[in-house]
């Protein structure tokens, strides 16, 4: 599949890609977020969430490495997961991580830490990098879906 890319020059752009994501989500997805600190990673997340319905806060999974999503006010049950902090990929079945998939849709910052997630057809990975010096020019998002978002791109 073709990589497409969108230049998000503020917090309401991110927030309407967020939306699109949000709006073709299905059970069992997975959202990689790739992009180095300060890319934006947890800002998409936050965007995505709000548009499937949560209201309040979204605290960053950074030290907690899960955090989950599924009140009845949610389109899809989320799980959020932050692996950052994990030192090897076998480490993501110790935290449990496919017990908390199941029926829902992961939105995973750093995937690369827990061994990526590429490989699933449901994925669909966002690279996001700043554009501009230091991120002046908002954030570039460059978007790679697997073969289950043919026809449902954002």
């Amino acid at each position: 599949m073709t990589d497409t890319g969108i230049v998000l020059p503020d917090l309401a752009a991110m927030k309407a890609y967020g939306a699109a994501i949000a709006a073709r989500l299905q059970a069992g997805d997975v959202v990689a977020l790739e992009g180095g600190l300060g890319a934006g990673k947890t800002t998409l997340a936050r965007a995505i969430l709000a548009a499937l319905g949560h209201q309040g806060e979204v605290p960053s999974p950074t030290f907690t490495i899960i955090e989950t999503y599924d009140s009845p006010s949610l389109r899809l049950p989320v799980v959020h997961a932050d692996f950052y902090r994990l030192k090897h990929p076998e480490e993501r079945h110790e935290i449990g991580l496919d017990d908390y998939r199941d029926g829902a849709v992961l939105l995973a910052e750093w995937p690369d830490h827990a061994g990526g997630f590429s490989h699933e057809p449901g994925c669909l990975t966002i690279m996001l990098d700043l554009a501009g010096e230091s991120g002046a020019g908002g954030r570039i998002a460059i978007a790679r879906g697997g073969a289950n978002w043919v026809g449902r791109m954002p």
